[in-house]
């Protein structure tokens, strides 16, 4: 069973900057696919930004702002986010797939809001 802890969120104005933390319980060397997801009042959780298989994609809405990166070590996945919009504002949640089982798992979320 994977467990994951995500941290960072928080209240900031707009063209401010976080850096969201998710660390795992197990190595992250076992998972096939890391990523951020977010869910904001629009009904479906939509992907930011995702490692799968040693690349990485970002949603259109977040490229050149947001980064996401791995400390293995540490086995904990970030997400550097610069130059946030109110539009960002959502749950962030991160997401891993086990490479063996091909199970996910999710965090439980962390809030992030940008004022205007």
């Amino acid at each position: 069973q994977v467990q994951l802890v995500e941290s960072g969120g928080g209240l900031v104005q707009a063209g401010g900057s976080l850096r969201l933390s998710c660390a795992a319980s197990g190595s992250i060397f076992s998972f096939n696919e890391m990523g951020w997801y977010r869910q904001s009042p629009r009904p479906q959780r939509e992907l930011v930004a995702v490692i799968s298989r040693g690349t990485i994609n970002y949603a259109d809405s977040v490229k050149g702002r947001f980064t996401i990166s791995r400390d293995n070590a540490e086995n904990t996945i970030y997400l550097q986010m610069n130059s946030l919009k109110p539009e960002d504002t959502a749950v962030y949640y991160c997401k891993v797939i086990e490479t063996v089982t091909l199970r996910a798992y999710w965090g439980q979320g962390t809030q992030v809001t940008i004022s205007s």
